[in-house]
């Protein structure tokens, strides 16, 4: 009977481990089908990777080179010419300083008088609209000196004021007439 009672238990035990061996062999193999596509996986993230780090490298090189190329680009040199003037021959449409216009962003047109604008500046240039209108000037390019009493058209570069409107650094003078007078200057 004990024995009749073990080869029930055998048999029994078979027919329950056939399913979980069979189990066990489904689960392995997905286990290895995991591992396999993350290899794969892990191949394909490393050569994206491996490609990106070339193209920035290449992007990298590339752009560095294009900025030591900016930095060290020779400026063109600026012309400037009649930077001494004689004010007995100046002319109307004669231009003293820096020769071309587009280097400076800011003009201005007016009557040029010596003394600045509430002590900035060494020279003013009287404009229509009164004493708002006023432009303090200083120039370490042309001597102003020279042009007071002149209508002129400045060219130059705006700088912070604390007293004046206007504040400007003369790079360029276009001389528009040699006998000008002053502006009205209306009070305030």
């Amino acid at each position: 009977m004990y024995k009749m009672q073990l080869q029930e238990n055998q048999e029994q035990h078979k027919e329950t481990s056939q399913p979980t061996n069979a189990y066990d062999e489904n689960q392995v193999d997905e286990t290895m089908q995991i591992g396999q596509n993350h290899e794969l996986m892990s191949k394909k993230n490393k050569q994206i990777f491996f490609i990106i780090c070339i193209i920035s490298v290449i992007a990298g090189t590339i752009t560095g080179y294009g900025a030591f190329k900016l930095k060290n680009k020779k400026a063109e040199p600026v012309e400037v010419q009649n930077i001494t003037i004689n004010a007995n021959q100046v002319k109307d449409g004669d231009v003293f300083g820096v020769q071309d216009k587009s280097t400076f962003a800011d003009n201005a047109t007016g009557y040029l008088e010596k003394g600045g604008v509430e002590g900035e500046g060494s020279h003013k240039l009287l404009r229509e609209g009164g004493k708002t209108q006023t432009v303090a000037l200083t120039s370490s390019v042309v001597d102003l000196d020279k042009l007071i009493g002149m209508q002129v058209k400045l060219y130059g570069e705006t700088h912070k004021a604390e007293k004046a409107g206007w504040f400007m650094d003369v790079g360029r003078v276009e001389v528009i007439s040699t006998k000008a007078e002053a502006p009205i200057q209306t009070l305030e």
